[in-house]
Order: C-alpha cells, then sequence, then structure tokens
C-alpha cells in the first residue's frame, strides 16, 4: 500500500494544530488564575532563581531523600550549585530582603527539577509552581489566618474555572462552591481502615474539594499522614481544632482520573521554636548551623505563610488532561510518549 505525502502532511498539520490549540488554552488558564491569585493575595510578582548555593539550606529537602541535581561552578572556586526542588525557604529570606510588610506578598514562576521523581500521570522531573510567600503577623500563626486564606485561593480556582467554561463550553466547570476542612488526624478517625492515599480518594469524592490540615507529624496511629520537611511548614505546633499542624493541601476530586488531586501544598511557616522542634524530632538539629536555619534562630527572618501552587495540576485539572505530558514539556521514554499517542494522548 503506498502512502499518499499529501495525506501525511494533513495528518501531521492538524496534530500540530491540535498542541497549539492546547498551548492557547494553557496560556489563558495560567494568565487567568495569576492575575486572580495576586489581587486575592496582595500579591508582588518577583525574579526568582534557577540555582541556588549547596550547604546554605536555601533548597527545599522535600522529605530529606531526594537528591537535587548538582553542578560545580567554574567562576566560584567550584562551589557546588543545586537546582532548586522548590523556593519554600528562598522565599522568606526574599521577603525579608525586600522588606515586606505585614499582610504583603510575593508570588514567583517557579521552575524546577525533582530527578529523583517516580513518573506517573501526574508527576515528571520538571516541576512548575506559582511559589508564593506573605509576611504575618506572630499572632497571625493560626488555623483561621490559614483556613481564611485557603478560602481565598479556593475562589480562584473556581472564578479560573468559569472562566475555562465561558471560553471554552465544552470544558464544564464541577467544583463545589465551597471547600471543605478537616485535619489529618480527624480523617484517619473517619476511616482507620484505609490507607493515607485511600482516605484521601474517599473524602474528596464525597465533597469534591478538600482542605487537608496538618500534614507531617505521626496521627494517633503511629504514622505521618504523608512526609514534610522539619524546616518550613509547621507541622507540630498544637491549633485551634485540638490538632496539631498549620499547614496542609489543596485536593480536589478529579473525575478524569478518578481520583483525589493535589493543586496545593501550603501553610503556616515555622517560627523558630518550632524549627528547633521539628529538627529534633526529625533528628536533623547539625541544620541548625546552615545560612537559612541560623538566620531563622536568631530572630532575622519575618513570620510567613506561603505554598506552592502546581502550575502543570491546575492547567490539568481545568482542562480535563488525562496526563501531565499534556500540559507540560518534560522527558519521557519513547515508548511511552507511543502508547500514550495510541491512547488518544498528544505529549507537547
Amino acid at each position: 500500500m503506498r502512502i499518499n505525502p499529501r495525506m501525511v502532511f494533513h495528518l501531521t498539520h492538524m496534530e500540530g494544530r491540535k498542541l497549539l490549540n492546547t498551548e492557547v488554552a494553557i496560556s489563558f488558564v495560567k494568565d487567568t488564575f495569576v492575575q486572580e491569585l495576586k489581587k486575592t493575595l496582595n500579591l508582588i510578582p518577583i525574579s526568582s532563581p534557577l540555582v541556588v548555593l549547596d550547604g546554605t539550606g536555601l533548597n527545599d529537602d522535600l522529605n530529606g531523600i531526594e537528591r537535587p541535581v548538582s553542578f560545580p561552578i567554574k567562576s566560584l572556586n567550584e562551589k557546588r550549585a543545586v537546582v532548586v526542588h522548590s523556593l519554600a525557604k528562598w522565599k522568606r529570606v526574599r521577603l525579608k530582603e525586600l522588606e515586606m510588610l505585614p499582610g504583603e506578598g510575593i508570588v514567583t514562576d517557579m521552575k524546577a527539577l525533582r530527578p529523583d521523581e517516580d513518573y506517573t500521570p501526574i508527576h515528571s522531573i520538571y516541576v512548575d509552581q506559582w511559589d508564593w510567600e506573605k509576611v504575618i503577623d506572630k499572632d497571625q500563626r493560626n488555623l483561621a489566618l490559614l483556613k481564611e486564606t485557603v478560602l481565598k485561593i479556593y475562589d480562584a480556582l473556581r472564578f479560573t474555572e468559569r472562566q475555562v467554561e465561558s471560553k471554552y463550553p465544552q470544558i464544564k466547570a464541577i467544583l463545589p462552591e465551597t471547600i471543605t476542612f478537616i485535619s489529618a488526624e480527624e480523617l484517619l478517625q473517619k476511616y482507620p481502615n484505609l490507607s493515607a492515599k485511600e482516605r484521601e480518594n474517599t473524602i474528596t469524592k464525597e465533597y469534591g474539594a478538600v482542605f487537608l490540615y496538618g500534614i507531617g507529624g505521626a496521627l494517633s496511629n503511629g504514622v505521618a499522614h504523608d512526609g514534610r520537611a522539619a524546616d518550613y511548614d509547621d507541622w507540630s505546633t498544637a491549633n485551634e481544632a485540638g490538632h496539631k499542624g498549620l499547614n496542609g493541601d489543596i485536593l480536589v476530586w478529579n473525575p478524569i482520573l478518578n481520583s483525589a488531586f493535589e493543586l496545593s501544598s501550603m501553610g503556616i511557616r515555622v517560627d523558630k521554636k518550632a524549627l528547633a522542634h521539628q529538627m529534633e524530632i526529625r533528628n536533623c538539629t547539625e541544620k541548625s548551623k546552615l545560612t537559612f536555619h541560623s538566620m531563622l534562630l536568631n530572630d532575622q527572618l519575618p513570620e510567613s505563610m506561603g505554598g506552592g501552587i502546581g502550575q502543570s495540576r491546575v492547567c490539568m485539572f481545568m482542562l480535563k488532561k488525562q496526563h501531565i505530558g499534556e500540559v507540560q514539556v518534560s522527558i519521557w521514554e519513547e515508548d511511552k510518549k507511543e502508547t500514550l499517542r495510541q491512547e488518544g494522548i498528544d505529549i507537547l
């Protein structure tokens, strides 16, 4: 059978236009959401680094076992730099340098690499987030402020979803009017026989949108709901609800993937008391000598709250995509790309 070159060009052209249309939609989602986020949280866009010097404590250690991309810098006498995992701690230092006041904040377009990330439909080694951080007063380190901020972010998400539906009527808005708050301990008590992931799926499917707070410290069963580093989110301080933790995740139900879908991780940041306590729990008190930790322990950094909101995750949800590769450019195995293509999933 002879292949008509004109037909091949036509098919390739059609595929290309489909990808182009997706790129246009991605830009629309990102532009719409970040503008609403800046307005609702009073955030100023700033520049941010792709790399930081190793040994300063500025990089996000995630769960403490993930390896950052590292390389020597010739012009700095071979000092090593690391590609950021996120900017959780760097942002707090930047708030001080910019002399931000309580109620003022920053947001940046963060690009990161996490080479130890396991490939899934929602994970790749490339990470893009809106990383934001705000100065708060000491007396605002409470669950009430955390919930108030979550509601504002959720409103920005719902606004974006409605704008997407208006521009693309075939994509229907599905987020509920309200987001449900529940602590990780309450969730454990509600579903004691389920795994952490199963608990997330069950509660999020029931309510559509959930803020799960108090993530990082051991629960009553002796196990943390999920891992968190010791030196940015406060997961150990008692809150007004009678549980521990001033941090959490925004989860929404994703009907395309039939699972809970994390859009954001955020929280009140550690003060020096919480930092010292959490480093003891995680047996990493040696970090107190690092630049960031020393500054915080010596009252040289402002109290703050902040988080990261996944850009690709938000685009996946808003555009009802099945795979993160449909909304970001990353590295994938060729056979995996071909399998996805046969399933009708177009990787950027």
